[in-house]
C-alpha cells in the first residue's frame, strides 16, 4: 500500500511538474475523445436504434444461455453491456485517433531520458504505431475475457439446475457470486490491457507481445495494479456523472434557451476528463518503471528510488526530483 501510493504521489508530481505540456497539448489533444464518450452516453441511448437491436441479442443469448431471465442483475448487466458496446462503436475513430495519440505524447515524454516539451511529430507518430495495432488487440483480448466469462457462468447455472438448485434464494446466491467473478475478471482484463499500451509505447512491442509482456510484469502486482488505477477511474466516474446532472439534465429542463453556457460547460467537463486520462497515463508510466525493476521483499521500497526519472539537469527546466524523499 505504502509503495502504491508513493507511485500515486510521483505521478501526481510529475503532472505538476510539467503541467503547460499536460494541460495544454496532450489535453487537447484528448478532448475530442472525451467529448465524444459523453456525448456517447447521453445522446445514443436516445437516438441510436443500435442500442436496442444489441440489447435484445444479448437478452436472446442470455436466456438461451440458461441465465434466470427474472433476475435483475442480469437484466442491469445486459442493460450496462449494451450501452458500453454501443458507446464504444460510436467514439472508436476519436479512439484510434485522438485518445492513442494522446497516450503516446504522454508515453513518450515520460520515457525520455533528455524529455522535450512539446515532442515531435515523428516521434509521437513513431510511438503512436505500436500502440494502435496493441489497442486492436487489446479489444479482442477483452472480447475473449467476457466470453469466458459468460461460459464459466453458463456451466456454473446449468450444474446448478442439474443439482436442484433452482429456488430464488439460490439464484439471488448464485447471481450476486457471478457478478462478483465478472467484475474481477473484467477489472483483471483491463489492468492487463492498459499496462499492454504501456508496455507498447514504452518498449515497442506490439500486439499479443505486448500484452504477454504485460502479464508477465503484473504477475504478483495485479493488487497493486487495480488499487492504482481506482481513484483515476472514480474520477472518470464522477466526471460522467457530473456531466448528467450540469449538460444532458440543464439541456432536458431548459431546451436550446441555455445552449451557449450548456456548451461551455460541456467543454470544460469533457477537458477535466482529458486531464483524467492523462493523470491516468502517467500512473500507469510511473508503474510500468516500478514492474521493470522485477523487484520482490523488502528491498523493493529501498530500490524504487533507483527507477530511471529524469532529474532536475535533465529535464529541460522542469524541475523532477530523483528520490522520494526530496519530495516536499
Amino acid at each position: 500500500m505504502e509503495v502504491s501510493c508513493r507511485i500515486l504521489r510521483r505521478s501526481i508530481h510529475s503532472f505538476l511538474q510539467n503541467y503547460h505540456f499536460f494541460s495544454s497539448t496532450v489535453a487537447f489533444l484528448a478532448l475530442p475523445f472525451s467529448a465524444s464518450i459523453l456525448l456517447s452516453q447521453a445522446l445514443v441511448p436516445a437516438s441510436s436504434s443500435l442500442l436496442p437491436q444489441i440489447h435484445s441479442h444479448l437478452k436472446s443469448l442470455f436466456d438461451a444461455a440458461g441465465f434466470p431471465s427474472s433476475s435483475k442483475l442480469f437484466a442491469i448487466l445486459n442493460l450496462k453491456v449494451s450501452q458500453t458496446i454501443t458507446s464504444s462503436i460510436f467514439t472508436l475513430p476519436f479512439t484510434l485517433t485522438f485518445l492513442l495519440i494522446a497516450k503516446a505524447s504522454v508515453i513518450q515524454s515520460l520515457n525520455q531520458h533528455k524529455p522535450s516539451f512539446p515532442p515531435s511529430f515523428t516521434s509521437t507518430l513513431y510511438h503512436y504505431k505500436p500502440l494502435l495495432l496493441t489497442y486492436i488487440y487489446n479489444s479482442f483480448f477483452i472480447l475473449s475475457a467476457n466470453a469466458s466469462c459468460f461460459c464459466l457462468l453458463f456451466l456454473a447455472f446449468t450444474f446448478a439446475e442439474g443439482f436442484g438448485y433452482s429456488s430464488p434464494s439460490s439464484t439471488r446466491l448464485m447471481s450476486a457470486a457471478a457478478a462478483v467473478l465478472f467484475s474481477v475478471i473484467l477489472a483483471n482484463a483491463l489492468v492487463i490491457c492498459n499496462m499492454a499500451l504501456t508496455v507498447s509505447g514504452m518498449e515497442k512491442h506490439k500486439g499479443f507481445m505486448a500484452i504477454l509482456k504485460a502479464c508477465v510484469m503484473l504477475r504478483g502486482k495485479t493488487s497493486m495494479a487495480l488499487f492504482l488505477a481506482l481513484p483515476a477511474n472514480v474520477g472518470l466516474a464522477a466526471i460522467e456523472a457530473l456531466f448528467q446532472f450540469r449538460v444532458v439534465r440543464a439541456y432536458h429542463s431548459y431546451g436550446m434557451s441555455s445552449w451557449p453556457f450548456t456548451v461551455l460547460e460541456g467543454i470544460l467537463i469533457a477537458y477535466l476528463y482529458s486531464l483524467f486520462i492523462i493523470i491516468d497515463t502517467i500512473v500507469s508510466c510511473m508503474f510500468y518503471k516500478f514492474c521493470k525493476m522485477g523487484l520482490r521483499g523488502d528491498h523493493e521500497d529501498k530500490m524504487f528510488s533507483m527507477i530511471d526519472f529524469p532529474t532536475e539537469e535533465d529535464s529541460c527546466g522542469y524541475m523532477v526530483f530523483k528520490n522520494f524523499e526530496e519530495l516536499p
